[in-house]
């Protein structure tokens, strides 16, 4: 899978992208990431992307000519049209959903504006969808990215080390995870629980299954009413006489 993020600080976002799990899955070869300065498609002779907003207020707008120009000589290189993200407060508010559909497409390109934005037009020209990680301003575009980059990557096959990790995790099936323990079984006179310890794997999915819900419902009660939308209680047949 590629992503291209096209951004005014590519090494802020090459240095966050480049280790844990997504730098081993770059080295390895299943992910490819890659971060376009913007600001050398510039036609500038100060380098300047910025400039002034019409009909005045506070603050530089991203110009369109960078911007388009460093989207299409990356079009010309990959022969074919990428997705294109722009992040933004006012885009869609990504979640895990998202996140799944956005693991099957090939290129995925994140476009981060700065400073009060980007013009408008370039938006309207080369933008596929607008995403937001929440209701939240901040300086730049390029965390959020990354944010989206991590939450992505770790559904392609093949980049975690444990196939079954991304199915079980946090928001699978609208529930939160489970408590987790590791050693010693006792930690200050806190014990793990014993139906971990049992080796009895069926006991110990029902047990996490029933912390998954608690743990939904005290502490997301919007993901537990989906939940138990979609997984209504059974009734128990009534024994005949």
């Amino acid at each position: 899978m590629n992503f291209y993020i096209l951004t005014l600080f590519p090494e802020m976002v090459m240095n966050g992208l480049s280790t844990s799990i997504t730098g081993r899955a770059i080295e390895s070869g299943k992910l490819h990431i890659e971060a376009i300065n913007i600001r050398d498609y510039t036609q500038d002779k100060h380098n300047h992307v910025d400039d002034y907003p019409y009909g005045g207020g506070a603050g530089m707008v991203m110009q369109a000519q960078p911007v388009y120009d460093a989207y299409t000589a990356l079009v010309e290189k990959l022969g074919r049209k990428p997705w294109v993200i722009y992040m933004t407060p006012q885009g869609r508010t990504f979640n895990q959903g998202i996140a799944q559909a956005l693991s099957e497409k090939e290129d995925i390109v994140l476009l981060c504006g700065h400073y009060e934005g980007i013009d408008e037009r370039v938006l309207e020209m080369i933008v596929d969808d607008y995403m937001s990680i929440g209701d939240f301003v901040l300086t730049g575009g390029e965390l959020p990215a990354m944010a989206i980059v991590d939450a992505v990557s770790r559904l392609v096959p093949g980049v975690l080390n444990n196939e079954d990790s991304a199915e079980i995790e946090t928001f699978y099936n609208n529930l939160l995870e489970y408590p987790q323990y590791t050693r010693p079984p006792e930690f200050m006179g806190k014990k793990v629980p014993d139906v971990l310890l049992s080796g009895n794997h069926k006991l110990i999915n029902e047990w996490r299954l029933e912390q998954s819900i608690t743990r939904t419902k005290e502490h997301r009660p919007d993901m537990y009413e989906k939940y138990m939308i979609e997984n209504p209680p059974k009734e128990k047949k009534k024994r005949r006489k």
